[in-house]
């Protein structure tokens, strides 16, 4: 299922999530100039690298002072067109009522706070993985969460594949976004059996599922539940 847009009205221009996935295309067209040693090297330095992060931890002196920061620039780079289109779909579709909602400054601050903490997540279950952890998921699947709560019978128009042909359809968010975090959960819990490969699918299913539910909580947390900043108080 993929979301093209929502029914869901804003009163504000949402700079901040425009800023955003600008900023993920620049970066991406950025990788597409570097050589494959080149691009090794800018997600080694970058990405998430769990493996390094632990080693920052535990201050071995080999592990980058910085390396804390990946869990914030990590959340800027991608692996493929469809890894950054799709990830910037989902922003487009659902950041602008959030930060509708949250005003730019504390929507910046949850995008990013999301992002990390999904980020830590991921780190948490393979705290020894020398995969680089990257793309924008966790932070969009904080956004997602945080929509599921405040517009749960928002109305999503939805592409259908259907065999030869594609149709619409109009999915509240209560069922498209409740759907997709408990196909991701079921990912993440059997990524913990050794009966079950997921490996080699390269996604991090607990950075997302670990974002919804961060979502879930700092939304309201700064406000999500509240009157937008700047509404007139009566």
């Amino acid at each position: 299922m993929v979301p093209l847009r929502d029914d869901n009205p804003i009163t504000i221009t949402p700079v901040v999530t425009y800023g955003l996935i600008g900023l993920n295309i620049a970066v991406f067209v950025f990788q597409l100039s570097l050589s494959r040693e080149g691009l090794d090297r800018f997600f080694d330095t970058w990405a998430l690298v769990p493996a390094q992060l632990t080693e920052s931890f535990q201050g071995a002196l080999q592990a980058p002072a910085y390396e804390w920061m990946t869990l914030i620039s990590s959340q800027f780079l991608h692996g493929g067109f469809f890894h950054v289109g799709g990830n910037l779909l989902y922003l487009w579709v659902f950041g602008n009522n959030i930060e509708d909602r949250l005003g730019h400054a504390r929507f910046l601050i949850f995008y990013l706070g999301c992002g990390a903490l999904a980020g830590l997540t991921q780190w948490i279950f393979d705290p020894y993985s020398a995969v680089p952890t990257i793309g924008a998921s966790g932070a969009i699947a904080g956004v997602m969460g945080a929509y599921i709560l405040r517009f749960p019978r928002a109305h999503i128009v939805t592409l259908i594949p259907l065999i030869i042909f594609f149709t619409t359809i109009r999915i509240p968010a209560i069922f498209f976004l409740g759907f997709w975090f408990v196909q991701q959960a079921l990912f993440s819990l059997a990524s913990l059996s050794s009966d079950v490969n997921l490996g080699s699918s390269g996604v991090a299913y607990w950075a997302h599922s670990g974002g919804f539910v961060f979502g879930l909580m700092l939304g309201p947390l700064l406000g999500l539940m509240g009157d937008k900043p700047g509404s007139p108080r009566r």
